[in-house]
């Protein structure tokens, strides 16, 4: 079991930044969920800690999730999970970084 993420400085705590760029558009109407306060999570191309990194996701970021899928089993802030999320087009995120009032799927399985 690895850590997906880092946690923050308390003197970085000031510059919750707003949604990323980089984000894929997703539709207007998509629902977003928050990322666990306090955490910077890693974006990775597949859904476990040994995929490559391809961004950090900043302080109170929302995500869409387009789709779910298992893989590596990792513990965050809410609970120990094989659940991934997919954010964008090859970008995952595990589902325990993530609150969505459910320790299940709340979008459907990635192909």
């Amino acid at each position: 079991m690895g850590v997906d993420e880092q946690t923050i400085d308390p003197a970085d705590g000031a510059a919750e930044a707003a949604e990323s760029t980089t984000t894929a558009a997703a539709p207007a109407s998509a629902h977003r969920y928050p990322i666990a306060p306090g955490y910077r999570v890693n974006v990775r191309t597949g859904p476990g800690t040994s995929y490559r990194i391809v961004r950090t996701l900043p302080l109170g970021m929302r995500v869409p999730i387009y789709c779910q899928k298992p893989g590596e089993r990792v513990t965050g802030p809410y609970g120990t999970s094989n659940l991934w999320c997919n954010i964008a087009n090859g970008e995952f995120i595990s589902d325990t970084y993530v609150y969505t009032g459910s320790d299940g799927y709340v979008a459907p399985r990635c192909d």
